[in-house]
């Protein structure tokens, strides 16, 4: 069992940065590949980037790469979302999630969620 906090979210404007954090309780945060996904107003939550069990390999969604880098700190059971020149189209909650296996872009494939946390990006 893994329980999820999200935090750092806020309002940028577009270009902007902010880097989002996702704690986890629990036993064993090795042992789970991490995501972040996300949901914007109207839509359905969608894939945004995972890193695998030591963080030798990560994946990402077309949509942020070259701006977006997903990283892991075991020692602190925490998974970060660096996000860089942000866009209004990025606006959304943004939720962390762990799997157990690497590559999962699929929503339904990831067991535990956090509760996410909002982004907005002003124009």
């Amino acid at each position: 069992q893994v329980q999820l906090v999200e935090s750092g979210g806020g309002l940028v404007q577009a270009g902007g940065s902010l880097r989002l954090s996702c704690a986890a309780s629990g036993r064993h945060f090795s042992n789970y590949v991490m995501g972040w996904f996300r949901q914007a107003p109207g839509k359905g939550r969608e894939f945004v980037a995972s890193i695998s069990w030591s963080g030798a390999r990560s994946d990402y969604a077309d949509s942020v790469k070259g701006r977006f880098t997903i990283s892991r700190d075991n020692a602190k059971n925490t998974v970060y979302l660096q996000m860089n020149s942000l866009k209004p189209e990025d606006t959304a909650v943004y939720y962390c999630a762990a799997d157990t296996w690497f590559p999962r872009t699929a929503e339904s494939s990831y067991d535990y969620w956090g509760q996410g946390t909002q982004v907005t990006v002003s124009s």
